[in-house]
Parts: structure tokens; sequence; C-alpha cells
């Protein structure tokens, strides 16, 4: 049986809003997206966009220059509903910027709901910059046709997430020992529901982490293979692979 994908319109600017979206209504930019829609994008006036705030679907709506700066949306039409989206939490031992930016803005195109920084014995950097974080979180949905925006936690422990963890949510965690060398074979063996993904820092989990992850019933070791990555390519590697074995890919 074939799958047919609903074909999406990757060639109008995306935006999203933090307003209720609702037919004959007229939504009034903030001064920042006023400005990015006039002065960088230079959208005349009468240009079409689409717009979504995660709640709502999407909506083409019409651009109308209000004064010298402002921007104004009139509603026109629902182009696409509003989708539920994959269970999936992405947790992560926190980056220096540049390249924590890179891996939020990949984890929300690979499915991530919920991004969760930890902090573990590790960590190189543990302040995170959430306004930063949920900034990069609402480009790449802009940019990717996503109608979601994951929810951005602040940094936990990783001794007190453990704790109070939910038993019903497997925690898939990134494991160079783990006894499988085949992810795909480590994730074939579990059941469907709601999952999350476990990445550790650059100097990788402490002994003690590892045997504290280990020692958790919903916990689950997986092996990314032989080569040694960074932490922002391995969260890649594992979204994917758990995209193509349990997620929306197969």
């Amino acid at each position: 049986m074939v799958r047919r994908v609903a074909l999406r319109d990757f060639t109008s600017q995306r935006l999203f809003v933090d307003q209720p979206l609702a037919a004959e209504t007229e939504l009034t930019c903030t001064p920042e997206q006023a400005s990015y829609l006039r002065t960088v994008l230079r959208l005349p006036d009468g240009s079409a966009l689409l717009v979504f705030n995660g709640r709502d679907g999407e909506w083409r709506v019409t651009l109308r220059h209000a004064g010298k700066r402002g921007v104004t949306l009139q509603m026109a039409t629902p182009t696409r509903p509003q989708e539920t989206g994959p269970d999936l939490w992405y947790v992560f031992a926190p980056l220096k910027r540049s390249r924590l930016d890179y891996m939020v803005q990949k984890a929300v195109e690979m499915g991530a709901s919920r991004l969760v920084p930890v902090l573990t014995q590790h960590t190189v950097a543990e302040r995170v910059n959430l306004d930063r974080m949920r900034a990069n979180a609402i480009e790449a949905a802009e940019q990717c046709g996503i109608l979601s925006i994951p929810a951005c936690e602040e940094p936990v422990k990783l001794a007190a997430i453990l704790a109070s963890w939910p038993a019903e949510r497997r925690l898939i965690f990134c494991d160079e020992g783990a006894a499988l060398a085949n992810p795909i074979d480590a994730l074939k063996a579990l059941p469907p529901g709601p999952m999350a993904v476990l990445i550790g820092p650059e100097g990788g989990f402490s002994d003690l982490e590892r045997a504290q992850i280990a020692a958790k019933p919903f916990a689950h070791p997986i092996s990314l293979g032989p080569r040694i990555m960074r932490a922002d390519t391995a969260a890649v590697a594992a979204l994917a692979v758990l995209n193509a074995t349990l997620g929306d890919w197969h």
C-alpha cells in the first residue's frame, strides 16, 4: 500500500504568532516581527504568507503595512489543521552556544515535542538561555513546515530527572557500551509508546551516572555504532534511528 503525503506550501514565508487564529480576524505583529517582514524580507503591502501558533493549525494571511513601521495580518483561509505530532522528548546535556543552537534546531526538525536540558558530571555549559532555545525552536518550525513548538524546560540535574521520570515513558539511552551493537535491533525489541532520547555531554557519562541510568527499568541503552560522534551529531543520529524504527518514518 502506498501512503500518500499531502503536499505543503514551502514557497510562502511562514511566521509563528503567539495569538489565537480564527477567520475574519486581524493580527498585530510585534515590532520585531514587523521589522523582519518589512525590512529584512522587504515584503510589500498585500503579500500572502502563512502563520501558525501551535494550537489552531496553519492559516494563509494577507500582510498590511500599518504606518511607517507596523504590520498587521488579515486572516484569510485555513491551509492545514493542527497536528498532534510525535510524543518524543529530547533530553540532552547542554553544549556551548552555537552548537546548542544547531542541536535544538535539528531536534525540532526530527519531531521532538519537549526539550529538556540535563546537567551531568561532565556537562560543559550549565547555563541555558531558554529564550534563545525557544527562538531556535520557533525558527526551525517556521522553516520546516512544523505546526507545533516544543516545550523548552529549565535545566535539571540528571539524578533529579531520573527520580521523577514517568514509568510509562521509555528512555532511549545512547551509550557506547551498549550490549547490542546495532541500535535498530535494540529499538525493534521495544513496544510502541511515549519515548525520550537521552544524549550525554562531550565527555560522556561518568561510570556512576551510567550505572544509575542503566538501573532504571524504563531505560534502554542503544549504541550509535563504532564511530565517536560529537554530541550534536549524536543527537541527529539517535533521533533519525528512532524515527526510522519506531517513529513516523516507517
